[in-house]
Parts: structure tokens; sequence; C-alpha cells
């Protein structure tokens, strides 16, 4: 039944991650073209000018999967790696996946700060969950 043990959530999140790219720039490209934005002065100073919000926040949560799901990644692959990897454990790793695609869709979207805080702090609660319940295999 759990053959696969916590690679399926780890892929899970690598695509939604990869999704979230196509999002961005599904967004970033139009946006800069309608801007008239000079690649080439970007390229010279460095510094990209202010899109508008709703492409900004985007391109933040792309970034964004990349900070906290590192942990993510490197502690579900030493769960499996260890064997931890009980229905406990897959429904841990699974609720993470999901906080993490539902903090996408309001930070993309709507962006309310409490619930994107919401979002990421049970996130960072299942992580712990899923870290102890490691260790204590080991």
């Amino acid at each position: 039944m759990y053959a696969h043990g916590m690679l399926a959530p780890v892929l899970a999140l690598v695509a939604w991650t990869l999704i979230m790219w196509l999002w961005m720039y599904a967004t970033r490209i139009p946006a800069m073209q309608k801007a008239n934005i000079d690649l080439e002065e970007v390229g010279r100073t460095g510094k990209l000018p202010d899109l508008p919000p709703k492409v900004a926040r985007v391109a933040d949560n792309y970034n964004h999967l990349h900070e906290q799901p590192t942990l993510f990644y490197a502690l579900a692959l030493a769960a499996h790696l260890a064997g931890v990897t009980d229905g406990v454990s897959i429904g841990l790793a699974w609720t993470y996946v999901i906080l993490r695609i539902l903090h996408s869709f309001v930070q993309a979207t709507v962006n309310i700060i409490p619930v994107r805080f919401g979002l990421f702090t049970l996130g960072s609660l299942v992580l712990v969950a899923l870290l102890i319940r490691t260790v204590l295999a080991l």
C-alpha cells in the first residue's frame, strides 16, 4: 500500500513548483512587454523595474517554493530512506504539499496575509511533526 513511500508527495511538490514557474512566466512576460521593459538595461543594472503586484506575487511565491520546501524535501527523503513511510508520515507529507499549494493560491491571487501566515504556520507544524516521527523511528 505504501510502496512508493514519501516519493509521491515530493514529486507532487516539485510538479507544483514547475506549475508556478509556468504561471510566473505567463504573467511576467506579458507585463514586461506591456511596460516596455528594456532587457538590456535590466542586464546592465541588474534590477528589474517594479511590475504590477498581481504579477510580482506569483514570482514571489515561486521564490518561496525554493525556501521552506527544501526542508520538506530533505525531511521526506530522510524519512523515506529511514523507512518511516507509514500512513501517518505519508499523510503528513501530503498535508504539507496541500498546504503549500493553498499558500501559493492565496499569495498569487488575493494575498490575504493572515491566511497566508496561517497556512505557513500549519505547514511548519506539519514539518515539525514529521521530523519528530522520523527522529523517534531512528
